[in-house]
């Protein structure tokens, strides 16, 4: 794999690609290419492995993988291409209604997913500081860093979503991995509506943003579970009580 931002073949690229379950596998694979794809973690213009390879790594027949590109490729999320120096080829979204899809959830189910997320982030965390090596903190740092120099719209928002699924690859579980994916991708983009709302000053926001992931680490570090599952809720918690906060005045 190529260095580079989201190329980096790191424990959450390999939760994208471990196998997926046993039923309804063309959806399966969709969902999972379409998840790492709205996260970032599959990048624009990125090259898939062949089809062979990512068949295989998917635990998923060639013609299982074939059917999932070509709903991919409806979707405007891949392209492919012919010929020498072919294959499938990563297309991101350039942007997301997330006003209408906020619509679309009660909240009484706001509220049950914001507790479903908070419980695995949460137990992500605890087992991240429990079982992390120094070499599952170093990706958390780098996106730190890179947040730091990223503007409020678009890539911070990429970088953050990246970040959580790196606290998940750290708590050395590919199924918590994958439902934080499935999770960033679900309501990510929502989460960022209530941190729009309440943002202020950019610059201030982004060093909130980044002292609460940064207090995060630490704990992680310092191998204390209990603060760095108490720290991942919480923030989940705020976050889904300031959204919930928006979707009701929606109802006005």
């Amino acid at each position: 794999m190529v260095d580079g931002e989201g190329k980096r073949m790191n424990t959450a690229r390999l939760a994208v690609f471990a196998p997926v379950d046993s039923t309804a596998r063309v959806e399966a694979v969709v969902r999972r290419l379409t998840d790492a794809i709205a996260l970032g973690l599959l990048t624009d213009g990125e090259q898939l492995p062949s089809e062979a390879e990512l068949a295989a790594q998917l635990g998923v027949s060639t013609v299982t993988l074939r059917e999932a590109l070509m709903a991919l490729r409806q979707q405007g999320l891949v392209e492919t291409r012919r010929g020498r120096g072919g294959g499938s080829f990563v297309r991101a979204p350039d942007s997301l209604d997330v006003g209408v899809r906020l619509r679309a959830y009660a909240v009484d189910e706001l509220r049950d997913l914001g507790d479903h997320y908070a419980a695995i982030a949460g137990a992500a965390a605890r087992l991240a500081a429990q079982r992390a090596l120094p070499s599952d903190l170093a990706p958390l740092r780098r996106s730190l860093a890179e947040m730091a120099t990223a503007d409020w719209d678009g890539r911070l928002r990429r970088l953050d979503g990246r970040f959580r699924v790196e606290v998940a690859a750290a708590s050395q579980s590919a199924r918590l991995t994958q439902e934080e994916i499935r999770l960033q991708a679900d309501i990510g983009p929502l989460l960022w509506l209530s941190r729009d709302e309440r943002r202020g000053h950019d610059e201030m926001s982004v060093r909130r943003l980044l002292d609460q992931h940064q207090t995060l680490v630490e704990a992680i570090a310092a191998g204390d579970g209990d603060r760095a599952r108490a720290l991942a809720e919480r923030h989940v918690q705020d976050a889904m009580d300031h959204l919930i906060e928006l979707r009701l005045r929606l109802q006005e």
